[in-house]
């Protein structure tokens, strides 16, 4: 039977702490738009900052709709969904916004997560509104073989200019044509 918390205690942050990959979903405001789920890996891009506010670490990717929905209103549901063990799914439903690798307080937010990832574009931080737990039965169990390096290998590759570069071409503006990242100078 699901239930609701007020916040994220022990027990929640470990599940999500042992999950290898997360759901975000945003979406613009009004009725037009396209709604936006994004899949995101590498375990040790999300921390718990304290009971009622978590963050993770934005690389730089093909997209932007998280960050452009974000800034225009801020919601946010983050979801977790165990793939092994007993079966259970978690949802955090917050405001969220975005601190870009060039807004002030990036450096300090970006050293809550491990440097060995190439390309961060941002730190997304989430103020917890609800919490919620369900039993996730129809989940299917799946094995985790590892994680992919594709995404790293590929920012690592690029280097800061040409990802400098690609962020101002991809990640200007979502596919619904608002702003997300701000074309960083140089």
């Amino acid at each position: 039977m699901g239930q609701t918390y007020t916040e994220l205690d022990d027990r929640l942050g470990a599940f999500i702490g042992r999950q290898p990959v997360f759901f975000v979903a945003t979406a613009p405001s009004g009725p037009g738009g396209h709604v936006n789920v994004s899949p995101k890996g590498y375990a040790d891009t999300f921390v718990v900052v304290s009971p009622t506010s978590v963050a993770y670490l934005d690389l730089t990717g093909s997209g932007c709709e998280t960050a452009a929905h974000l800034r225009e209103n801020g919601r946010i549901t983050v979801m977790f969904c165990a793939f092994d063990g007993p079966p259970k799914i978690v949802r955090l439903y917050g405001q969220g916004h975005v601190v870009a690798a060039t807004d002030p307080g990036f450096a300090e937010l970006a050293g809550r997560f491990p440097d060995r990832h190439a390309g961060p574009r941002a730190v997304v931080v989430v103020e917890l509104e609800r919490i919620s737990d369900s039993c996730g039965y129809s989940v299917p169990r799946l094995a985790m073989v590892e994680e992919r390096d594709v995404l790293d290998r590929s920012n690592e590759r690029r280097g800061p200019e040409k990802l400098r570069h690609y962020r101002a071409r991809k990640n200007a503006a979502s596919i619904d044509g608002l702003p997300a990242f701000v074309p960083e100078p140089g």
